[in-house]
């Protein structure tokens, strides 16, 4: 686990393996439902260099966070929660916000027990080469979809924004959108703002009616986060009306659907332009961008220093027995991203404090866990939990033992299978790679 971050497929496509496994090592990693579409959708793309669409998804599929990940929620659920709903969006920590999780008590404790995510199990498949047939059709769609994109008629209708002449920077958009979202008359600000990001006329009628009965607050105060959706999708049109923004590259928009999930980050990375032009201009103090590239090289700077620094002996025991943080030397762009986000106590940890797979301490752990998640029982969906005030939290995943040169964990747990009762028991030493 590390610094919470978002990235996008133009920064995993730039990752070798090496690379990759490192990224997923250092980071907690929030997979937006985007770059489960994007990916996707390239099996409908024509590929070069030889190489099958499948092969391409597939690739991009292995180098895919899986053991520091997690899916967030798609941001029309969120909108639909918090606009007819008034749940709460947790938007200041930068923390992913993940579904699927089932509440549990034993013991006067709780806890909560997060299962695979579709869209895991679904990269698991990717990475064999295994692709069901209405993936295959979602891909199309989707391809055919964007190629239908046309901002012609957008570009025409915003410039009623513009009375007095077009802005001439990215920076004036943002101010203008600032401005207006804080404009006395809020009613017609969420009136407009609704119909933008698609709401139909009856959800509009609720929603306004919901927001007249709270007592008429400001927008930002009543759904903070329908106005940060509301606000990137206004700057996006504001800006490509101001021809700051080109009008010719139907992939913006889903360039721009990133900065939707932008809340649910510290981090977020990416080597697309687009990316790199807009993404400062939604960033909270406490969260930073940083290009795709320039996140590669640390994480190639990083594989060096563990290869050359590391004895082969202790390599055999798996990353996660010597690098749970990353190093406390050296000028690395990782460990400069750990002092700025995470706890200010992490570099004078030792790794000779992490439980060894085989402790007294991890053996503790692991049978506690086990006694939750078998002897537990649900909790009605009434009573609501949340996972900051539980006991336990429990996430259910597969994991690669290896990712490129790099062993994960040590011998004793990568050599372990389940049998036919579902429990773990050691691989025979003849069948061990």
């Amino acid at each position: 686990m590390g610094p919470s971050l978002i990235f996008d497929k133009s920064t995993l496509q730039s990752l070798n393996l090496d690379e990759a496994m490192w990224f997923d090592n250092f980071f907690l990693c929030n997979i937006t439902p985007l770059f489960y579409i994007e990916t996707l959708a390239d099996l409908e793309k024509e590929v070069r260099a030889g190489r099958t669409p499948e092969q391409v998804v597939g690739n991009l599929a292995i180098k895919t966070p899986d053991a520091s990940s997690k899916c967030n929620v798609h941001h029309r659920q969120l909108l639909s929660g918090e606009l007819f709903y008034g749940e709460e969006i947790e938007m200041a920590h930068g923390r992913p916000i993940i579904s699927g999780g089932q509440a549990m008590e034993l013991g006067g404790k709780t806890g909560v027990i997060f299962q695979e995510s579709p869209e895991e199990e679904a990269f698991h498949r990717w990475q064999r080469g295994e692709f069901l047939l209405l993936e295959r059709m979602q891909a199309k769609l989707w391809r055919n979809a964007l190629s239908n994109v046309n901002f012609e008629e957008n570009y025409r209708l915003f410039q009623i924004f513009f009375p007095t002449g077009r802005p001439r920077a990215l920076a004036d958009v943002k101010r203008f959108v600032d401005f207006y979202t804080g404009v006395p008359d809020q009613e017609s600000v969420l009136s407009f703002g609704l119909a933008m990001v698609g709401i139909s006329e009856e959800g509009q009628k609720t929603v306004l009616d919901r927001w007249r009965k709270s007592g008429k607050s400001t927008i930002k105060d009543f759904v903070p986060y329908f106005t940060h959706v509301f606000s990137v999708d206004f700057f996006f049109n504001l800006a490509i009306a101001a021809d700051l923004i080109g009008r010719g590259r139907p992939s913006h928009k889903i360039d721009l659907a990133y900065l939707y999930y932008l809340p649910f980050c510290t981090v977020f990375t990416s080597n697309d332009k687009l990316h790199a032009d807009i993404v400062p201009f939604f960033l909270r103090d406490n969260q930073v961008f940083i290009l795709g590239s320039e996140l590669k090289a640390d994480l190639a700077r990083l594989d060096s220093y563990y290869n050359k620094n590391i004895p082969d002996e202790v390599k055999k025991r798996g990353v996660i027995h010597f690098a749970f943080y990353p190093p406390t030397d050296g000028s690395f762009l990782v460990s400069k991203l750990w002092d700025k986000f995470m706890s200010p106590h992490w570099r004078e940890h030792k790794v000779e404090l992490t439980p060894q797979s085989d402790s007294e301490m991890s053996k503790a752990l692991l049978e506690e866990m086990r006694k939750f998640k078998e002897g537990a029982a649900p909790i009605p969906a009434e009573k609501r939990v949340h996972s900051d005030s539980v006991d336990h939290i429990i996430l259910e995943r597969r994991v690669y033992g290896q990712k490129g040169k790099w062993k994960r964990f040590p011998p004793e747990v990568l050599n372990r299978r389940k049998n036919e009762k579902g429990e773990r028991e050691a691989i025979p030493a003849d069948e061990q790679q």
